[in-house]
């Protein structure tokens, strides 16, 4: 088992998961954070601590995309170890339907 991150976290990017991952494998797009599935040791601390409860076990149905999506951008996008400011307009998309189709962004973030 591992944990993703899904798609309430497009464009809410609230980063205080970050801060308490014990393993730093979290990874930072430009609008969104994904968790590399090979380096999540299943501890599970991060989860409680997404204002947006955009980070969900990879044992619950219908996650495999979310997976693919993970791991395929953590490979490519740089770490991130460290809690920023979320985006100005996190909250006006915290729980909006269709984010992955509408504003989702392949490009990578900063990191630390």
């Amino acid at each position: 088992m591992t944990y993703v991150v899904t798609e309430n976290c497009i464009k809410c990017k609230y980063m205080d998961c970050v801060e308490v991952c014990p393993v730093d494998c979290f990874y930072e797009g430009e609008n969104m954070l994904v968790i590399h599935p090979d380096e999540c040791i299943d501890c599970g601390v991060c989860e409680p601590e997404c204002p947006a409860e955009a980070i969900k076990p990879d044992t619950e149905p219908g996650l495999e995309s979310w997976l693919q999506l993970n791991s395929k951008y953590a490979s490519s996008w740089p770490n991130i170890t460290q809690k920023k400011d979320a985006p100005p307009d996190a909250k006006a998309f915290d729980g909006v339907a269709g984010k992955l189709d509408e504003h989702f962004s392949p490009e990578p973030g900063e990191g630390d």
